[in-house]
């Protein structure tokens, strides 16, 4: 959707992008489709506002961008929508697009299939392929209908569980709206949210004021807010822009600190909490923490806890940060006060695998380092994709040469003007099949980091995979195993690895493991960390950027990252630039390969 008010760069490109799309679907001619796609491109690596290059009546165009089209942008900037792309939207069957988030279904077999059975539902398409009528249409196969259906299934599966940035994204706004209200005493994220899980269901909101119900009607009205599923005095469900639920719950500051522990979770985190204080003849509920044997919510049997560290320590443990109760070793751990000093977003100098112009990145090396400067990073890695990802124009050998030398350069300028930011020259090289790289050992011994991924050959066995990556894990010059699992999140499921194998042979080789904090990947798993932290792998938390922006990734990165136990020495790309460069070097010197 194109939303009034609020015109952006990307906004406009998603229309643009959506137009190609519905073309696709009605089956007009791919060079109308394409050349939306090429003027979406275009507007995204446009350095100039929008506003000065698609005013009315303005006569600078932007190269890829025709007249029709800009003069679409130019309405979009002047009302907020577009009628061409409404019309276009009242055209095409709604299901056709909700086919669109089915895995390996493209707009191409979509409109084949409602050109040969009509098909426009997604319930349809299912019972077709149950019924086999799929397999038998040209182009498509036994194989492809059962991937349908799987992927039908996946998505049904996931449909109501939303990614965590999407549920930040709507819930921020809603929150600092409640925070300035001034009937709002505390007010906080409770939930998966606030456990910095990587997928959630919904978003809980907590406050504590003594007029409920007027901030549960500001709560209904708030900018964001797409309808409202119910209301009460003290609580109501909403559904966001998005189709996230949000849940508001308002109760006494008093009650505040339960409530928010309560609310925050996870239910096994809660069980093993409520057993705690029934062992010290208490009774914990959202409500309160009480000297009593039986559930109760008389005030006078309470143990007043001005915060959640108050209900911990009441339990006799070290207050366990949101991000850890999940039941998985927090409370032993809380006990002894053995928690660890979790890593804060404040450690990271900079991330290690990113991309640019030079594949398929979205700014040059010049618009990256000006941009990381000033979010205050010391240093990032460039790491374009390698020869194989074609589709994402990587790099011939010659090629990475030519960058090799560009990324000196501009680190010597930088010398020169005494800035103390640096360039990390290295690649994303793929694996291939058989474990080899794409790349001959005597390029990548020119890098100064080395990222080795698996893009390709997902349906290998379990053994093939995991005998294919630690060949790579053993390769003297490879640094780093990006994104272990290959996963997308709600997208696409991991390839079948055995990764526990990978991290002892991470272990024995002395290579680190990514934390790739796109949001669709959160890979490796939080949940594999803490082994691979006992065996003394060390982590890099990286953006995977492929535009500016995307360097906000980290802070995600680092929410589940304290997930997995992880502190500031247990993450690589927390030491400062000399010590990183030591460090890179340094597996390179115990094989003796390192070079003068």
């Amino acid at each position: 959707m194109f939303y009034l008010y609020t015109v952006n760069k990307e906004q406009v490109a998603q229309v643009l992008n959506d137009i190609a799309t519905l073309l696709d679907l009605k089956g007009e001619n791919p060079f109308k489709s394409r050349a939306y796609v090429n003027a979406a491109r275009a507007l995204e690596s446009l350095n100039e506002s929008l506003e000065k290059v698609f005013a009315p009546g303005t006569e600078e165009h932007i190269k890829g961008i025709g007249e029709s089209i800009h003069q679409k942008i130019v309405e979009m900037m002047a009302t907020g929508r577009l009628a061409y792309y409404d019309d276009l939207k009242a055209s095409v069957p709604e299901g056709l697009v909700a086919m669109l988030a089915i895995p390996g279904l493209g707009s191409k077999k979509i409109k084949a299939l409602h050109d040969a059975l009509g098909i426009t539902t997604i319930e349809q398409l299912e019972k077709a392929c149950q019924e086999g009528k799929i397999a038998v249409l040209t182009g498509f196969g036994e194989k492809t209908q059962a991937n349908i259906l799987q992927g039908i299934e996946f998505r049904r599966q996931y449909s109501s569980r939303h990614l965590l940035i999407d549920a930040l994204v709507a819930a921020e706004p809603i929150l600092e709206r409640l925070r300035v209200h001034p009937d709002v005493i505390r007010c906080g994220i409770a939930g998966s949210l606030r456990r910095s899980k990587e997928v959630v269901g919904d978003v809980d909101f907590l406050a504590s004021s003594k007029h409920p119900a007027g901030i549960i009607e500001h709560f209904t009205k708030l900018p964001g807010v797409a309808s409202v599923i119910a209301k009460g005095e003290t609580k109501a469900s909403v559904t966001l822009d998005g189709g996230i639920q949000a849940d508001l719950r308002v109760v006494s500051d008093a009650e505040y600190p339960y409530a928010l522990a309560y609310f925050t979770g996870s239910k096994e985190h809660n069980i093993v909490m409520r057993q705690r204080a029934i062992q010290r003849g208490l009774r914990l509920n959202e409500y309160g923490l009480f000297r009593s044997d039986v559930e109760t919510r008389d005030p006078k049997l309470l143990v007043v806890c001005r915060t959640e560290d108050e209900i911990f320590q009441n339990l006799d443990l070290a207050c366990i940060p949101p991000e850890l109760r999940e039941d998985k070793g927090e409370f032993a751990a809380a006990e002894k006060n053995e928690l660890p000093r979790l890593i804060e977003w404040t450690d990271l100098k900079g991330s290690l695998h990113n991309h640019s112009t030079w594949s398929d990145g979205h700014a040059t090396l010049h618009e990256i380092a000006a941009y990381v400067q000033g979010l205050g990073c010391a240093y990032w890695g460039i790491t374009d994709h390698s020869l194989s990802q074609f589709q994402a124009s990587g790099l011939a050998p010659a090629r990475l040469r030519e960058q090799i030398i560009e990324i000196r350069q501009i680190n010597e300028e930088f010398a020169v003007e005494g800035t103390l930011f640096r360039f990390i020259g290295g690649t994303e090289v793929d694996i291939r099949l058989d474990g080899k790289l794409d790349y001959d050992d005597d390029l990548l011994a020119q890098l100064d980091i080395v990222v080795a991924s698996v893009h390709s050959g997902f349906q290998q066995s379990e053994e093939e995979m995991t005998r294919r990556i630690i060949r790579a894990v053993e390769n003297p010059y490879v640094h780093i195993v990006g994104h272990l699992t290959g996963r997308l999140l709600l997208e696409r499921e991991p390839y079948k690895v055995n990764q526990h194998a990978v991290i002892d042979a991470c272990a024995a080789n002395g290579t680190w493991i990514e934390l790739n904090c796109n949001p669709y990947r959160f890979d490796m798993d939080w949940r594999l960390w803490h082994y691979a932290k006992d065996k003394g792998v060390k982590c890099v938390i990286s953006c995977d950027a492929h535009r500016n922006e995307n360097a906000g990734f980290l802070r995600l990165g680092v929410g589940v990252a304290r997930k997995g136990w992880l502190e500031k020495r247990d993450v690589i790309n927390t030491l400062p630039y000399d010590a990183l460069m030591t460090e890179l070097k340094r597996k390179r010197a115990r094989a003796g390969l390192l070079l003068n």
